[in-house]
């Protein structure tokens, strides 16, 4: 099993910053992907981030220049440095970890832009 806790939400203006961890822990395997998503009230689970074991970045539209997504791999920790925030960030973020053919979920940091 495979346990991801973030960390780092919280009550931000916009414009302002926010860093999100994940702390991975339990059977860690070489993993395919990790990645960043949320979900905002009333809308379905979305994409942000991804990163792949060979270092590839995406990013959704929307993010790309403000979101970066970055690993310690030492320490088992995602991250995900979120800049320039705007209210339609405002979501519950969740970290996800794709290894051994099965994605892990965590359960979710919120994140909230007051404009």
């Amino acid at each position: 099993q495979v346990q991801l806790v973030e960390s780092g939400g919280g009550l931000v203006q916009a414009g302002g910053s926010l860093r999100l961890s994940c702390a991975t822990s339990g059977t860690i395997l070489a993993f395919n992907a990790m990645g960043w998503y949320r979900q905002a009230p009333g809308k379905q689970r979305e994409f942000v981030a991804t990163l792949t074991s060979t270092g590839t970045t995406n990013y959704k539209d929307s993010v790309k220049g403000r979101f970066t997504i970055s690993r310690d791999s030492a320490k088992n920790l995602l991250y995900l440095q979120m800049s320039s925030l705007k209210p339609e960030d405002t979501a519950v973020y969740y970290c996800s970890r794709f290894q051994g053919g099965a994605t892990y979920w965590g359960q979710g940091t919120q994140v909230t832009v007051s404009s």
